[in-house]
């Protein structure tokens, strides 16, 4: 395939350039976490300035195609994973459907002093409550952090494994996750949220505060997740 790009095109030199490397990524020349040619490379290969490659590979990084590095270039990232906020489906669920291979690092589970917004959540006469903060990878890639927390009778949940889903644990318990209330808000990476998902202190992170409800109407557990939404997408 030519390499040149069209300047007499009605199309802007950058916008012919994201589709050149869409169509690399799709075709395979670029697979999903493979390093793509640097901005100088890229600018020699197509005959454009290094301004015209930075603002390509700005918009396909918006996009959540590439994913940027620093220090280290830019890769392709792999699809997104949904999830409809209208129907209650785990992450493990998730990865399957989109043919990506679920994965769990337990930060930590215990048994610690409920605060008063999760008490009045789970409608708490007890003092206490049991958390479970996770990382959850896609093909070995973090992309969300999550704290679920539950009442204490759920206490039995710290004895189970819980690198797969907890709504599987429940379900042996003829317990099911039914229905639940959902606030989205925009948060940026701390250190150590940064750290954990392995981006840039600063990022732009999505922050979904949940109140999930089991078959019977009674609150089961709140979640708080910080995703990446390069790596994310809800429909709502």
């Amino acid at each position: 395939m030519e390499k040149a790009l069209h300047a007499d095109s009605a199309s802007p030199l950058y916008r012919q350039l994201m589709q050149r490397i869409r169509a690399d990524i799709a075709s395979g020349v670029y697979p999903v976490h493979s390093r793509i040619p640097t901005e100088a490379e890229l600018g020699e290969s197509y005959h454009v300035s290094r301004v015209t490659v930075r603002k390509a590979l700005a918009e396909l990084t918006r996009e959540g195609l590439l994913r940027r590095m620093q220090g280290k270039g830019t890769y392709v990232c792999a699809p997104r994973l949904k999830s409809n906020l209208r129907e209650i489906t785990s992450f493990h669920e998730a990865c399957l459907m989109m043919g990506c291979t679920p994965g769990t690092k337990v930060i930590s589970a215990q048994i610690l002093p409920a605060e008063e917004d999760v008490r009045q959540s789970l409608s708490l006469t007890e003092e206490e409550c049991v958390e479970i903060v996770r990382l959850r990878l896609a093909d070995d890639e973090p992309v969300m952090l999550e704290t679920n927390r539950f009442a204490p009778r759920y206490a039995g949940l710290l004895r189970e494994d819980l690198n797969g889903s907890l709504y599987h644990l429940l379900s042996r318990q003829g317990i099911e996750a039914a229905s639940g209330m959902h606030e989205i808000s925009l948060c940026y990476a701390t250190a150590q949220q940064a750290k954990i998902l392995e981006v840039d202190p600063g990022t732009a992170l999505l922050q979904l505060n949940q109140v999930i409800y089991d078959q019977h109407g009674a609150p089961l557990h709140t979640s708080h997740q910080v995703i990446r939404g390069d790596r994310f997408t809800f429909r709502i």
